[in-house]
């Protein structure tokens, strides 16, 4: 018989062990948050809260990345940076898309001379760069009136003389009659409307630095025309505030301006008001402009509008560009790794651009030219954080 050293595997009494404490993780005393796209997105989140910003001093962000070193390189830049490319998925139909499409051909390629001191951030040099491209004929530097007397006005702009030349030569308020019409009617319109053209164009060449045009150097079928075509505006329409050529009334002929005058002055004496010809019309002060001006400062001053909006969202009226900027583009899909996962999984990824008021209202109009535009303007500073980047404060 063996003999058992123990009695325990014979007991039937079982001893349990106790179970392991679980490790507390380092980690355990922070909130959870949900998974971001980057590190900066995380830090700009901590800081959009009531505290002000750390100012470390003013920011030249923007005059350090523009991609230009001269003014006729600004203005290119100024000219063709405005709006951002129309994305894959826009969610627009194709009506909408032909609207936004023809909307920015039809702008007049302006640039403000703020915009491009901005960018440049070189007054002296700037100056003295814009007298000599204008006297050499380069570029032309427009006015306009009643526009410039404040922060959010646009008053001195800059264009380059071949886009003019090329807005003049392509306008459909100027172009000979279409196919079809013939006769001796459409022979004469044909030779009025390339002698119009003509004779602008050599006086653009003739001007120098001047934006205003004295009085009888058009005719009357020439002055019609070209301000039907935006071409030109009398100081009487400066006046009255209004920009837009289409609103200015028909003038009549001479012939019908004068019998019209005999008839009032036959049937009624006490006429307070005279009927004016084309004559004394065109005796007022004549200024360049382009067409569709008044388009333009309509939808820079509603970007404008939505810059200083989006900063007011913040308690202090300021923000880090990085978190200004993606409120401007909207919670859109993007074609990130991460977006394109969630969209083949068929959850929800973001909303197309054509619901933002990005696409909607400003027709993509780039966060970055707004910005800079509404620097140049007065209406925002920007300033070093020494944390974030750049940040933005509504002056």
């Amino acid at each position: 018989m063996t003999l058992r050293l123990t009695s325990a595997p014979v007991s039937g009494v079982k001893k349990r062990k106790s179970a392991a404490k679980p490790r507390a993780s380092p980690f355990a005393g922070f909130a959870r948050r949900k998974p971001t796209s980057g590190a900066t997105n995380l830090k700009l989140a901590d800081l959009d809260q009531d505290d002000p910003l750390p100012d470390v001093g003013g920011s030249h962000f923007i005059a350090q990345t523009a991609p230009v070193q001269n003014v006729l390189q600004a203005i290119r830049y100024i000219r063709d940076s405005m709006f951002e490319e129309l994305p894959a998925r826009a969610g627009m139909n194709s009506t909408r898309i032909a609207e936004l499409l023809n909307l920015r051909l039809s702008l007049p390629p302006l640039a403000s001379v703020a915009h491009v001191h901005t960018l440049l951030e070189a007054p002296t040099q700037v100056e003295r760069e814009i007298v000599e491209l204008v006297q050499t004929g380069q570029i032309r530097r427009l006015i306009i009136p009643g526009r410039g007397n404040d922060a959010a006005g646009l008053g001195d702009c800059l264009v380059l003389a071949e886009d003019w030349e090329r807005l003049v030569q392509e306008s459909p308020a100027l172009e000979t009659p279409v196919k079809g019409e013939f006769g001796i009617i459409a022979l004469e319109r044909r030779i009025v409307i390339n002698l119009v053209v003509e004779k602008f164009l050599d006086i653009l060449k003739r001007m120098g630095t001047s934006s205003a045009i004295s009085q009888g150097v058009f005719t009357t079928d020439e002055y019609r025309a070209l301000l039907r075509a935006g071409f030109i505006v009398s100081s009487s329409s400066f006046s009255q505030g209004s920009l837009s050529i289409a609103s200015l009334p028909n003038l009549p002929s001479m012939a019908a301006s004068s019998a019209s005058r005999v008839e009032s002055g036959r049937s009624a004496s006490n006429t307070e008001r005279p009927v004016q010809s084309d004559s004394q019309a065109r005796a007022a002060t004549l200024f360049l402009s382009l067409p569709n001006t008044g388009s333009y400062l309509r939808l820079l001053g509603l970007g404008r509008a939505h810059l200083l909006a989006l900063l007011k969202r913040s308690a202090c009226g300021e923000a880090p560009v990085g978190l200004v900027k993606d409120r401007w583009d909207g919670a859109v899909e993007t074609e990130k790794s991460f977006h394109l996962a969630k969209r083949a999984r068929g959850e929800f990824a973001g909303v197309l651009p054509g619901k933002t008021k990005k696409w909607k209202e400003l027709n993509g109009m780039h966060f970055r030219w707004v910005l800079e535009e509404a620097l140049g303007a007065g209406l925002v500073e920007m300033f070093e954080t020494g944390s974030v980047g750049p940040g933005i404060r509504s002056l």
